[in-house]
């Protein structure tokens, strides 16, 4: 028997934001993607405080991946409240455009792309799937190949 479908679980936001999320990366996520999904939404010192315990990277982020490694959990999420924000303002969109985002990239590393590594091809994937979901751009292009805060989406196993 095969992985299960996608399942996503968001924690951090308002009920109604948190199933929106969920169900936008649920429609626009690449159908090899199966298994539970957390997307958790937190404050930037319990993203620095990840950020350095895993990565040995003494700064916030805005999007930090972390592979399950067992049957049936791809694993989770975890994003930087305020660095989405000013993320936001940045881009000229909304912060739930935002989170789309950095939900997005999360999952593709999730799914072992690395966009530091991969010449290009989590770039391309993050580019057909963010027209798919209607995001104007993704993390990877509107930053040049590396992500917005520089220290981004590292897939890391807690």
């Amino acid at each position: 028997m095969g992985e299960p479908a996608l399942r996503i679980e968001s924690v951090g936001l308002q009920p109604a934001a948190g199933r929106a999320l969920a169900a936008w990366l649920a429609r626009v996520a690449p159908a090899r993607a199966r298994g539970a999904v957390t997307v958790a939404v937190t404050t930037d010192a319990r993203v620095r405080g990840l950020n350095r315990r895993f990565r040995r990277v003494r700064a916030a982020t805005d999007v930090l991946s972390f592979p399950a490694g067992e049957r049936g959990v791809l694993g989770d999420i975890v994003i930087a409240a305020g660095v989405a924000r000013r993320q936001a303002r940045a881009a000229g969109h909304p912060v739930a455009t935002e989170l789309k985002v950095l939900a997005l990239h999360g999952l593709l590393h999730l799914m072992g792309y690395d966009h530091e590594t991969d010449d290009g091809r989590m770039a391309r994937a993050e580019a057909r799937l963010r027209r798919k979901g209607g995001l104007e751009n993704g993390l990877i292009e509107r930053s040049g190949r590396q992500p917005a805060s520089g220290v981004s989406g590292r897939r890391t196993r807690p």
